[in-house]
């Protein structure tokens, strides 16, 4: 294990829940969307400025791309760190025992957030009167993976993740929670890399889009057995490149299983290659030790520049709740901890580990109702995992948004508008 009972660490399952929190927002911070997300803690008008700077790019020919500057403000939002994903994924941890329409609910009236389309339109949903499952699946973002980050806690607390997701998705979006909350629910336990990616994908139905991807992702990534030599194959295979849908459930989660898989195949893999050892940060056989594979999986997740803004973060919480808090390198640790509050101010300067030892201690108080309720909610935890479906079937796989399993690309964002009724939402649908 990643750590030992002695010398004040703390016990392994802790520090795999430690570690799937500090992975996640490690892979968010690699990937390149993190420093444009922060950059919304600068002041307006230098943001202006970056897109006069794209737009003279493009008049001029130039390939020199404008990144984000703060000129003569703060550079601190520009440091690397962590930004939306890891942000969602504490509020969801500090508010996990609570009813989770009224959680969103609470967020409804607010003008200070950034957050997905499906998150928006579940908003304005709610503030309509319309809850979940409707608020999820009357929704034009329905499939992308919002729920699937959020979801990295309710595995690690080993709690079902899918009356969280049937507030903001439905179809893809809530299988693919589904599936990162067993796959996380199983390595924070102790389970193999390979048994948790054959869980999480057993849980998708083959005749959905995110079933079919998860089947072909992994196949490519263990055909090629290396995270970054399966890069081009997981592109060709799974990524659409037709419509700007980067946050597609059906695409970021079975890369997110594939290159966790290809990286740490888990103790006595058959057919691997390669000497690999869980618990330390470099194998004394001089094979890929748990630090070196994390680094591996999430550096290949973040080439995938189309699906970088969340890919890397899902594939950093599995390969860290593999490997463990202890064993991720510390200098991204101590960088990835600290959230800014680009999207929920509140958290700014909230330390994320924190957080994540709180949940992995019991989380918040609850009352002896909200005990009973979690106590019924883990007896029916395996069965819902075992169908991929919710409560009263909404999430069956007539609801997803491809209907077709064809040639691999998942096309995850191209009937979105006929599958919804939210074309009114504040935030749009693009």
């Amino acid at each position: 294990m990643s750590s030992g009972g002695g010398g004040g660490m703390p016990p392994p399952e802790e520090d795999r829940v430690l570690g799937a929190f500090a992975g996640l927002a490690v892979g968010d911070a690699a990937g390149w969307p993190a420093a444009r997300h922060r950059s919304l803690r600068l002041a307006p008008w230098s943001r202006r400025l970056h897109r006069e700077l794209d737009a003279f790019a493009e008049e001029r020919q130039v390939t020199t791309l404008p990144v984000p500057f703060a000129l003569n403000q703060p550079v601190e939002p520009l440091a690397l760190g962590p930004s939306d994903d890891a942000e969602w994924l504490a509020w969801t941890a500090t508010t996990i025992h609570e009813d989770r329409a009224e959680a969103f609910g609470r967020l409804a009236r607010r003008d200070d957030l950034r957050a997905r389309i499906s998150v928006w339109s579940a908003l304005d949903n709610l503030a309509a009167g319309l809850g979940p499952p409707a608020s999820g699946h009357d929704n034009p973002h329905f499939f992308d993976d919002a729920a699937a980050v959020r979801a990295v806690a309710f595995g690690a607390a080993g709690m079902d993740p899918v009356a969280d997701a049937e507030v903001t998705n439905s179809g893809d979006g809530v299988l693919g929670a589904v599936a990162i909350a067993t796959a996380v629910g199983a390595l924070v336990r102790g389970a193999p890399m390979r048994e948790a990616v054959d869980a999480a994908v057993a849980v998708l139905p083959e005749d959905t889009a995110i079933g079919h991807a998860a089947r072909t992702a992994v196949a490519v990534a263990r055909k090629h057995g290396d995270p970054f030599a399966a890069v081009p194959a997981l592109d060709a295979a799974l990524l659409d490149h037709v419509y700007s849908y980067g946050v597609a459930a059906a695409e970021t989660v079975p890369i997110a299983l594939a290159l966790a898989d290809a990286a740490m195949p888990g103790e006595g893999a058959s057919g691997s290659a390669r000497s690999f050892t869980r618990s330390s940060t470099r194998s004394s056989t001089g094979g890929r030790g748990a630090g070196e594979a994390f680094g591996a999986a999430v550096s290949a997740a973040a080439c995938l520049a189309s699906v970088a803004d969340s890919a890397p973060a899902l594939t950093g919480a599995l390969a860290g709740a593999y490997a463990g808090y202890a064993a991720l390198p510390e200098a991204w640790r101590e960088s990835a901890r600290t959230l800014a509050g680009c999207c929920l101010p509140e958290l700014a300067g909230t330390d994320l580990v924190a957080v994540a030892r709180t949940l992995a201690s019991g989380g918040p108080a609850r009352s002896a109702p909200e005990q009973e309720g979690a106590a019924q909610e883990g007896a029916a935890l395996d069965g819902a995992r075992q169908h991929g479906v919710a409560k009263d079937g909404q999430t069956g796989s007539g609801t997803t948004q491809s209907g077709s399993t064809d040639s691999g690309s998942t096309d995850s964002g191209s009937t979105d508008s006929g599958s919804t009724d939210s074309g009114s939402t504040r935030r749009g649908t693009a």
